[in-house]
């Protein structure tokens, strides 16, 4: 990605993700007596917390969690303690802890498409000097895993956890084409589907003719979509299923653009290396 959004994704806030995502499934877990309240509640607390809201007074957090004050003095206390939460003894504003980073250095270490994807991802990205991304699909968004940098990038807003619609990125696309047409078409039902600029394909049978034709040419391309002036070339990785477990693409910034070559150059690229790293999972 390469460029300011004309408007900030919806899907990227950290309260409203889990909401959207698996609502029905959520509702009928906490009808189990295995289902624990309080780590929903605790997780409510940190969710609370975003790019707009760096540092918040207990009552702030209050409503933001939808939680009631003493509980909310409880689990922040607690969170406090655990070092998850830092509190600041002047002002008694709370933030989150860097020590809230462990949990995805885990999950990166220990993931192997991330292991298995660098070294390609790397040549990428030394081969076309543009961002290079590694994405997984996680209800109806797409979450990154990895990100290369390019010199040319204008977002610094999009790092590895940043969460993205699927239905109009690249990366998004090329997971839903790799995937049984009712499973996608499922997905965009449960997708908001949102126009972040008047480029951003929104029609759903625009969507499903669009992943016909990305499953005919083996990637994705969008322009302008999520970011303006960023295109953007993606290809899924698939397990030994033929499912998607994950995609890679290239974005662009539009002045180091070379249209068809580029495209076409860029594609090959991106097929050869899907290609390698689906042979391993």
């Amino acid at each position: 990605m390469s460029a300011v959004p004309r408007k900030s994704p919806r899907t990227v806030s950290r309260k409203a993700a889990p909401a959207a995502e698996g609502g029905a499934v959520l509702a009928d877990a906490r009808e189990s007596t295995l289902y624990v309240n309080s780590v929903e509640k605790a997780l409510q607390v940190m969710a609370a917390f975003g790019p707009q809201r760096k540092q918040l007074t207990l009552t702030q957090i209050a409503a933001h969690s939808g939680m009631d004050m003493s509980t909310v003095q409880r689990f922040t206390y607690t969170l406090v303690a655990l070092n998850l939460l830092r509190k600041d003894a002047n002002t008694k504003l709370y933030e989150l802890s860097p020590r809230m980073l462990d949990f995805g250095h885990q999950y990166i270490s220990a993931n192997d498409l991330v292991s298995q994807a660098m070294p390609f991802l790397q040549h990428l990205a030394m081969e076309t000097e543009a961002a290079v991304n590694l994405s997984i699909l996680d209800g109806t968004q797409i979450v990154y895993l990895q990100r290369i940098v390019s010199r040319y990038v204008l977002s610094p807003e999009l790092i590895v956890g940043t969460r993205l619609p699927a239905y109009c990125t690249s990366s998004g696309l090329a997971m839903l084409a790799a995937l049984p047409p009712e499973e996608a078409e499922d997905i965009l039902d449960r997708s908001e589907l949102v126009k972040y600029t008047r480029h951003t394909v929104t029609e759903r049978g625009q969507i499903l003719a669009r992943l016909d034709t990305i499953r005919e040419l083996g990637y994705a391309h969008v322009e302008d979509e999520m970011y303006l002036g960023d295109i953007a070339i993606g290809v899924a990785i698939t397990n030994s299923d033929k499912r998607a477990v994950g995609a890679i693409n290239i974005g662009v910034a539009r002045p180091q653009w070379k249209g068809e070559a580029d495209k076409e150059r860029i594609s090959s690229l991106l097929i050869a290396a899907g290609r390698a790293i689906s042979s391993r999972q």
